[in-house]
This record gives structure tokens, C-alpha cells and sequence, in this order.
């Protein structure tokens, strides 16, 4: 499975990418980080890309509903890929659009994203 989502202690919600991320299991990801904000939770989203290979294409990536329903309770991103992919990954998470601070990590630097989120 290129995604895993789990959700751990401190509100940090870890998203594992590898490979290609596919629009359908992304939407799945936020439907079940929308039910822990609903819930009350303010994640501290941490996203690991691991072998990543990009984003599908030709999926609708426009959808902004999670965005504009849930965005505001996000506490901080935190991305951590190959340097390749900061600028995309950046603009995907919607760096300096959306209210939580987003910050992007080399992978030798996972602990101190990691730490960064909980700051």
C-alpha cells in the first residue's frame, strides 16, 4: 500500500507515502483525519515519503473540501521526501496559503520534523 495513515500520541497524525500517491487513497487519508478533527483532535501532521514517485496523474487534485471544512484545526505539516520533490510537496500541502506553518525535511532530518511538530 503506498499510503499508511496512523494516528499517534501528541496529536501527530503520520501520513507514509511510497511510490505514486493516488487521489483515491489521499481522500481516504482525509476522511479519516476529518473524523479525528471532528472529534476534537488539532493534528500535527507529519508526512513521510518514503521512495515517493509523485502524485497520480490525471486525478482531480482540485477538490478543496477538506481544505476549506478542516484545514483550521491543523496545527503544523511537516514533510519529510527527497529534496527532488520540496517545492511540489510544498505547494501540494499549501505552504503559505493555509494557516498551519508547513516545513519541509530532508530525510536524514525525520527526528527533527518530528520534534519540530511538537515544538
Amino acid at each position: 500500500m503506498p499510503l499508511e495513515f496512523k494516528y499517534e500520541a501528541n496529536d501527530i497524525c503520520e501520513l507514509r507515502i511510497s511510490g505514486v500517491l493516488k487521489r483515491d487513497e489521499f481522500a481516504a487519508a482525509q476522511a479519516d483525519l476529518a473524523g479525528q478533527i471532528d472529534a476534537g483532535a488539532k493534528p500535527r501532521v507529519l508526512v513521510l515519503g518514503e521512495n515517493l514517485e509523485g502524485w497520480e496523474r490525471g486525478a482531480d487534485w482540485n477538490d478543496l473540501d477538506f481544505l476549506l471544512s478542516h484545514s483550521r484545526a491543523i496545527a503544523r505539516i511537516a514533510i519529510v521526501a527527497n529534496p527532488r520533490w520540496e517545492a511540489h510537496a510544498l505547494a501540494f500541502a499549501g505552504a503559505g496559503v493555509r494557516r498551519a506553518p508547513v516545513r519541509f525535511f530532508p530525510p536524514n532530518e525525520a527526528a527533527q520534523a518530528r520534534a519540530w511538530l511538537v515544538e
